[in-house]
């Protein structure tokens, strides 16, 4: 693990002092006027979205508003991709194309990415690459940024046991794999911890080599209506763009809840179905690949392995819809005040 360090004030300033002789005169008022005499201004990153691409609400979301933060408060150039459709030759020409067109850093979201870019990093050493959701990669130009999940979705868990009332809650994945299987084993533990006799029914959408999962909201939202009809009453969809289709289910359904993902899908739903929102589980991409970027223009372009738990404020829990999450929130706290200092360890496996 790397960890990057944010440069001190005083420090920042004297280098920037001692650079003025050299470096362009920030924009007048700017707040990154550091960054820019920094030459924040040449860096133009690039973005390869997952499938879903920009609108999924979930996770491409959370990457794309770390990209906008950036160009906001950086004052970068952005060069973005739609989603790679096809195979690893398709993703590796979507990569190669960023690189080739300028962009330096280029990021990969999701682990599909993985073979790609194993490729594309060898090709082009010069160029820095960042993939969210793997860490399988050791090279010196590939940044991996992953995520306590388990962490994140314990909390959820424990949400979803304390508003259940019929003892059973659902967990639907995208695609059985062992990163979503994190977020199934934390959810579980984090309910059973509330109700060591609620019933957890599970179900995934797809397996591998299938990943159409992640975009597949009619059956997700069938699969929440099956679940529904079973006793459930509280339902964590942790499944990308599919998601949408169970939130469908859940609203349609009097007394039930739902459990977002990645986003707090509570300000991001439409009127019709927001009130069924409980609460989600954040992932935090957006901070991971806003801090990257940030590292990259102060000057650090190691690559190395970033996580992202609740001691960064890489997952936690959404409490946007107070008029249900508030009577929860004491014990969720005392909960996350627990995991993070380590006196319960959310598990990683179902």
């Amino acid at each position: 693990m790397r960890t990057k360090m944010l440069v001190a004030t005083a420090t920042a300033a004297a280098l920037t002092l001692a650079a003025c002789a050299h470096a362009p005169v920030a924009p007048a008022g700017s707040a990154n006027a550091e960054l820019a005499g920094l030459g924040a201004e040449h860096v133009k990153v690039g973005m390869a979205f997952d499938v879903g691409g920009r609108g999924d609400k979930s996770f491409n979301d959370m990457a794309a508003a770390g990209l906008d933060r950036a160009k906001k408060e950086l004052e970068i150039e952005v060069t973005e991709t739609a989603p790679a459709k096809g195979d690893d030759d398709v993703r590796l020409a979507t990569l190669n194309k960023l690189v080739e067109s300028g962009n330096n850093p280029v990021f990969a979201v999701g682990f599909q990415y993985v073979n790609a870019l194993k490729k594309a990093a060898t090709a082009h050493p010069e160029t820095t690459f960042a993939i969210v959701d793997d860490d399988s990669i050791t090279a010196n130009n590939v940044v991996s940024l992953v995520f306590a999940e388990e962490q994140g979705s314990y909390l959820v868990g424990a949400a979803a046991a304390l508003k259940s009332r019929s003892g059973t809650v659902g967990f639907i994945g995208g695609v059985q794999i062992p990163l979503l299987q994190k977020f199934e084993a934390g959810f579980t533990a984090g309910a059973k911890h509330v109700d060591p006799k609620i019933k957890v029914k599970v179900k995934y959408l797809s397996a591998p080599p299938d990943f159409s999962g992640f975009g597949a909201p009619d059956k997700a939202k069938q699969i929440a209506t099956d679940m529904l009809d079973d006793e459930a009453d509280v339902i964590y969809a942790a499944a990308g763009g599919s998601g949408a289709g169970a939130l469908q289910a859940v609203a349609a359904t009097e007394g039930a809840a739902f459990i977002g993902v990645d986003s707090d899908q509570y300000t991001s739903a439409d009127a019709a179905v927001q009130p069924a929102v409980l609460t989600s589980m954040l992932k935090r991409v957006d901070n991971a690949v806003f801090q990257e970027i940030q590292a990259f223009v102060k000057g650090d372009h190691a690559g190395g392995v970033r996580r992202f738990d609740l001691k960064t404020d890489g997952v936690g829990y959404a409490a946007s819809n107070q008029a249900e999450i508030a009577g929860l929130q004491p014990e969720l706290d005392a909960l996350r005040q627990q995991l993070y200092d380590g006196r319960i360890v959310a598990p990683t496996k179902p």
